[in-house]
């Protein structure tokens, strides 16, 4: 067995603290990744991790024999690194994670791009709404839309996006097109939900209390909501382009200042950026462009697109 592949596994279930973690992130079986480290510390002769029934803990010899292994790997990720990014060559395992509906539409077409470029790659391509720990999950890279914490992590910007209002034209009819921002309080407000205050919306940079009859924490069935004419909606524009095409929903008060919501890659800071990692945000960048190609698509006036 690869003594490396031992050591990886031994650092990976030490940095998480547990064994089914570690081989969630590594693709492997639980049981291959406590062999290894049973492997590892044979050959070593020393105990590495004290095991209970209810957590683990590094052994003095652990904890010393887990410093030296860090660098070990990350030296070997970076001299990789560095040969890597001077060849045409890209592969092995890459981990991504993005947004859902974003994901579906714009990243992951993308991905396919990228690994019929490059066969040798292995990808892994996550796609959730929650904000997964890049370091923890062992993810090589995220796309983000919105506000970004404060962090370790790298953060590139791609693109962006804009927040449009929008309803059905049944119920436009119905209820009459509005005016001005502040006239949406007299209306039935679709609203997503992402941990925060759904009772909002963010126009430029004021506030707007809002209220209405749904709430979700998806945004596709927002859409199809709008589109059922149950309300006015504030969606992203990248989930737009076909239902303004078709004229199940039509922009409005497109003369507010706009609400843009930035697009980044995130990754881990290390001293070189894997050749992987670095091409696949280029592709990224360069399909998607800026003003993004699906308010080019929406003819989103240069006005709202500033």
């Amino acid at each position: 067995m690869n003594r490396l592949d031992d050591i990886t596994a031994f650092v990976k279930v030490a940095e998480l603290g547990s064994y089914t973690r570690a081989a969630e992130a590594l693709d492997l079986s639980r049981t291959r990744v406590s062999r290894q480290v049973m492997a590892l510390e044979e050959a070593l002769g020393a105990r590495l991790i004290q095991r209970t029934t209810r957590r683990l803990h590094l052994t003095e010899a652990g904890e010393r024999y887990l410093a030296r292994a860090q660098g070990i790997l990350l030296a070997l990720e970076e001299a990789a690194a560095e040969v890597s990014s001077g060849t045409c060559t890209v592969s092995g395992r890459l981990r991504i994670n993005g947004p859902m509906s974003f994901g579906t539409r714009y990243l992951a077409p993308q991905v396919a791009r990228f690994m019929q470029a490059h066969p040798g790659l292995d990808i892994r391509l996550d796609l959730n709404d929650r904000r997964v720990d890049l370091l923890e999950e062992g993810y090589d890279l995220a796309i983000r839309i919105g506000s970004l914490p404060d962090s370790s992590l790298i953060a590139k910007r791609l693109t962006r996006c804009q927040l449009v209002f929008c309803a059905s034209p049944e119920y436009l009819a119905q209820h009459g097109t509005p005016a001005r921002i502040e006239d949406l309080s007299q209306h039935r407000c679709l609203r997503y939900r992402s941990g925060q205050n759904s009772g909002h919306w963010y126009v430029g940079k004021q506030t707007l209390a809002v209220s209405g009859p749904l709430e979700s924490n998806n945004g596709d069935m927002l859409t199809q909501a709008a589109e059922a004419g149950l309300g006015i909606a504030q969606q992203p524009s990248f989930l737009l382009p076909e239902s303004i095409a078709s004229g199940r929903l039509v922009p409005i008060l497109l003369k507010a200042p706009p609400t843009l919501l930035e697009i980044h890659a995130l990754y881990p800071a290390r001293r070189h950026l894997p050749a992987k990692v670095a091409r696949f945000i280029d592709i990224l960048a360069d399909a998607w462009g800026d003003p993004p190609s699906w308010e080019t698509e929406m003819g989103l006036s240069p006005v709202a697109q500033q």
